[in-house]
């Protein structure tokens, strides 16, 4: 162990500790500054040098991790370079077989006095092959004494536990190992943030003994009460972060909002052709309760695909209008917020014509506003904003602008939430006179460890349950590769359902090979990476095969991100209006389509979606009364687990079951996403997957310890915690909110 004269004060730039070279590759390369980061860059595993091995069996270990004990035959320092370069080359036997060692650089020094012709010593090393000969390049090792034959000392160095460190190019993991050991000693001086009563309750090692324990294990056990009580502090620090949110946000001011008696919710309310389910009436009830408080709502309201989000929100907005207010749509796309702005116009009919002609005299205007709109309408939807005549406004981020004034802006309404960053979001809420209601809303399930990390500041709300008159959906799996026929099946049951007077989507993961395709060559390039022999499908490319070959005669139409914003319009108009009987399309129709006529979807390549997207995407379907049928048409052999994948959505409806399968399968950073990088770069042993039961105990624990002192005024060690936690990144994160 490297054991400085003096020990690194936690907060000390590591260039003091370790030099300059070494902290400016821990800065660039991993982020580490401080001594306090180098002791919270936990090994990602230990390997063990385990079981000895004969220098006879190596051949079979090639690229494995080996320990042998050997006598040195001969060693011998080569030149290279022009004398510039050194290299130690050290020959081992073990009476069944010889092994070549080699040492580079200033590294030769120290082995080449230990290690003497005549020498034992157990060697732990890599086996490679160079120039045909298998050799352990810079292994480390321990001398054994004349009478080292000894079980004892063997057993003590075979069986050590060797951290191995998330590395890079530049600084291989033996390296932070050993910067490492240059600041454990100030392990001592960490602040312990759990309360005392807390730790001792849950019979949790001190910190410093964690650090040591995860750093420096003596055995397995070691490193598993460290890990336990380390994910201890990341799920708590974070709950009481979230905890503190919620309680300042109750004591922000707001203006309560109670829709009035016999007003616009009540005469929309009598319109409705049909009952509101359960969970729809339980839910609005439970919004309805927030909105009437004197501090802003703050909800999250996850809805399974289908459920009727969206007329939950819009009977919120409804009674912030009644009240005097207005409400803002935030929609992360331009057809989503078109699509949205149709939607609702037509389930409000005359309430949605205020001061035209036939409006209702008890309705508001409602007001679209996106960044392609022209001037005169754009200038139109500016006024009526001001004005306080448009009681509803649904748009992208060009409501986020400065320009955008509101007469009395009384709730935001945050539709798929994960497109949106911490500035739009609050941009948008900074437009209210006092913060106004917030409702946010996602149709991608989360599983509830999710939801507690992440949202952890929103109180949730969950819709599980589909309309009356909503049919089931069926998927099946298209293997195109062993089966062609079923392919062309699927392409006649298209046909079967458009004869039968109903519409098909067809999705593709790309949209095209032109020029203008800046992802084009990306993706081309990872499929040949992949080994893969084509690059994934693309609309425009389907959309011709199937206008000329399986489905010719019918009117295929495309749409896809590239395309102009009126153009966008126009072909879903024309596609929501039946003109357009099947349309290829990029995930742009993920969330929100609504176009109950459409009974069938065909993925192409939907091996390259993820589970989540997949349930999203069959969604558009099956929204009337006929029954959906989702079609997953994949290239990929049985056995594979992007075959696995398709076979869990095929097998299941409920998107939280696949929200679960999809977070087991892929990497969490992926699933918590790129908006919660906050989350994600806090979070080093805590797994929002497996320690759902950590996370929950800590909320509770969070919540009980901020309502009891929100300043944390008497646990000091928390709050550097915080301090330390909640750097500016985090911070913003955890203002998203």
């Amino acid at each position: 162990m490297v054991c400085n004269e003096r020990v690194p004060a936690l907060d000390e730039d590591l260039k003091k500790t370790l030099g300059p070279a070494t902290a400016k590759v821990l800065a660039e390369q991993l982020g580490l500054h401080t001594a306090l980061d180098l002791l919270h860059h936990y090994p990602r595993r230990y390997a063990e040098r385990g079981e000895l091995t004969s220098l006879a069996e190596l051949a079979d270990q090639i690229d494995e991790h080996v320990t042998v004990v050997a006598q040195v035959a001969d060693a011998r320092v080569l030149t290279f370079n022009g004398g510039r370069g050194k290299r130690l080359e050290v020959t081992i036997t073990d009476g069944s077989g010889r092994l070549q060692l080699v040492f580079f650089g200033a590294g030769v020094h120290k082995p080449h006095k230990d290690l003497l012709p005549g020498s034992r010593a157990m060697f732990a090393g890599k086996v490679s092959m160079f120039n045909r000969k298998l050799q352990l390049a810079h292994p480390a090792y321990e001398p054994l004494g004349v009478d080292a034959s000894t079980a004892d000392a063997v057993d003590a160095f075979a069986q050590q536990l060797i951290p191995i460190y998330p590395a890079c190019k530049q600084l291989e993991s033996w390296k932070i190992a050993k910067a490492v050991d240059a600041v454990l000693p100030s392990a001592q001086e960490a602040v312990d943030p759990l309360p005392p009563a807390l730790r001792e309750g849950r019979g949790m090692l001190p910190l410093t003994e964690a650090l040591l324990g995860i750093h420096r294990p003596r055995t397995k056990a070691d490193v598993e009460a460290a890990r336990q009580r380390l994910k201890w502090d990341e799920a708590f620090v974070l709950q009481v972060a979230l905890a503190r949110r919620r309680h300042a946000d109750t004591l922000l001011p707001a203006v309560p909002r109670r829709p009035a008696p016999g007003g616009l919710l009540d005469a929309f309310d009598a319109k409705l052709p049909f009952t509101l389910t359960d969970g729809q009436v339980t839910v609005s009830r439970e919004i309805f309760d927030d909105l009437a408080t004197d501090h802003p709502m703050h909800r999250l309201l996850q809805g399974e695909v289908g459920s009727g989000k969206t007329m939950v929100a819009l009977r919120a907005m409804l009674a912030v209008v009644d009240s005097g207010g207005q409400a803002a749509m935030l929609a992360p796309t331009e057809v989503l917020a078109q699509q949205h702005h149709r939607s609702i116009t037509e389930m409000m009919g005359d309430l949605a014509e205020a001061g035209l002609l036939g409006g209702s005299d008890r309705g508001t205007k409602v007001v679209l506003l996106t960044g392609s709109m022209g001037t005169p309408a754009r200038r139109q939807a500016l006024l009526d904003l001001i004005t306080g005549e448009a009681g509803i406004v649904i748009g992208t981020h060009a409501l986020i602008e400065d320009k955008v004034k509101f007469h009395d802006l009384g709730l935001v309404v945050v539709d798929e939430q994960h497109r949106f960053g911490v500035e739009q979001r609050d941009a948008l809420r900074s437009k209210g006179k006092q913060p106004p209601h917030l409702l946010v809303m996602t149709a991608t399930p989360i599983p509830r460890t999710v939801a507690m990390t992440v949202f952890g500041d929103l109180e949730t709300s969950v819709l599980d349950q589909l309309p009356a008159g909503r049919s089931p959906i069926a998927t099946h799996v298209v293997p195109a590769k062993d089966k062609p026929h079923f392919l062309t099946r699927a392409w006649e049951r298209v046909r079967e359902e458009v004869e039968k007077g109903h519409q098909a989507y067809v999705v593709c993961p790309r949209i095209g090979d032109g020029e203008d395709d800046p992802k084009a060559a990306k993706k081309k390039a990872a499929a040949e990476e992949d080994g893969d022999k084509r690059p994934p499908l693309a609309v425009l490319e389907i959309a011709e095969q199937l206008a000329k070959g399986p489905l010719a005669g019918l009117s295929v139409e495309v749409l896809h991100g590239r395309m102009d914003p009126a153009d966008k319009d126009a072909v879903m108009r024309r596609f929501a209006a039946g003109e357009v009987k099947v349309l290829v399309a990029t995930t742009v129709i993920e969330v929100g389509v609504n176009v109950p006529n459409s009974t069938v979807m065909v993925i192409m390549d939907a091996d390259r979606f993820g589970v989540s997207q997949l349930h999203q995407l069959r969604g558009r379907v099956g929204r009337g009364s006929a029954p959906g049928l989702c079609l997953l048409v994949s290239e990929m052999h049985e056995a594979s687990p992007a075959r696995a994948r398709l076979a869990a959505v095929a097998a299941t409806l409920d998107g939280f079951e696949l929200s679960r399968i999809d977070l087991e399968q892929r990497r969490e950073g992926d699933v918590l996403g790129q908006a919660q990088s906050g989350v994600r770069s806090s979070l080093r042993m805590l797994s929002v997957i497996e320690d759902e039961e950590v996370i929950a105990q800590a909320r509770e624990e969070a919540a009980r310890v901020v309502a009891e002192d929100p300043g944390l005024t008497g646990l000091p060690g928390l709050l550097t915690a915080l301090d330390a936690l909640l750097d500016t990144e985090r911070e913003q994160y955890l203002e998203k909110g």
